[in-house]
């Protein structure tokens, strides 16, 4: 997979995998991507292909091919996000609703971080899908008993979180609940964990600038490196 702006491509992208595909962390309702701004190239992971209704390899993700996939009133918003991206060198994050191959409509946020080369210049972006139809809530909420087994407990850290998540990315409460367990489910932690390392890390970092959730979507992202194992 050879391109441009994209040295660090083959680090942890599989061997002999199929072109522009993304071998990551995935599973129900979300899935990983990423995209390089000199070559304006896509890598997917075999997920969000699914989302799209393709199987992987089957096509070349372009940002052509994404946008002729968005949900018509979205489009404009989505295209605008993409090009800020690469204008600006800054992670692309949305939160839009595009149409499957079989016409579906999908309710879906992005959440990405910056790919730095060696000398710390943004090079492109890598993130994920978050699928937030109710087909994801209701996967994500049968893995609640092995995830959260004292959610009652937790009540009060993962409401504060929720609040986090409502207000940064406009989104309902069960869609702030959904993003919290995509968090605990993909990194194998207590939902609790997760809301606790979230409200610490904004407690800790400046406010981030009204015009940007860049900042915030690296605070998610970033989770799994600091939380903590929980003793229950």
């Amino acid at each position: 997979m050879a391109g441009t702006g994209d040295p660090d491509q083959n680090s942890d992208v599989q061997k002999g995998a199929e072109p522009h595909t993304v071998f990551g962390a995935g599973g129900p309702g979300f899935g990983t991507f990423r995209f390089w701004f000199d070559s304006q190239r896509w890598e997917w992971s075999p997920e969000v292909y699914a989302m799209h209704g393709y199987r992987p390899g089957e096509v070349e993700p372009t940002t052509e091919l994404l946008l002729a996939h968005k949900h018509p009133e979205d489009r404009s918003q989505v295209a605008e996000s993409i090009a800020r991206s690469i204008r600006e060198g800054q992670p692309f994050s949305s939160q839009h609703r595009f149409l499957d191959t079989a016409g579906d409509e999908h309710h879906v946020m992005i959440v990405s971080e910056g790919i730095l080369d060696a000398a710390g210049t943004a090079i492109g972006t890598r993130g994920y899908y978050i699928d937030l139809n109710e087909a994801l809530e209701t996967a994500e909420r049968a893995t609640l008993d092995a995830v959260v087994p004292d959610v009652v407990e937790a009540h009060a850290v993962i409401e504060q979180a929720k609040g986090v998540l409502l207000l940064m990315y406009s989104i309902t409460a069960d869609q702030a609940f959904n993003v919290l367990s995509w968090r605990a489910q993909e990194t194998n932690s207590e939902l609790r964990d997760i809301a606790e390392a979230l409200i610490a890390a904004v407690q800790a970092n400046p406010p981030p600038p009204p015009s940007s959730v860049a900042a915030f979507d690296h605070l998610l992202l970033a989770i799994p490196r600091s939380a903590p194992t929980s003793d229950n």
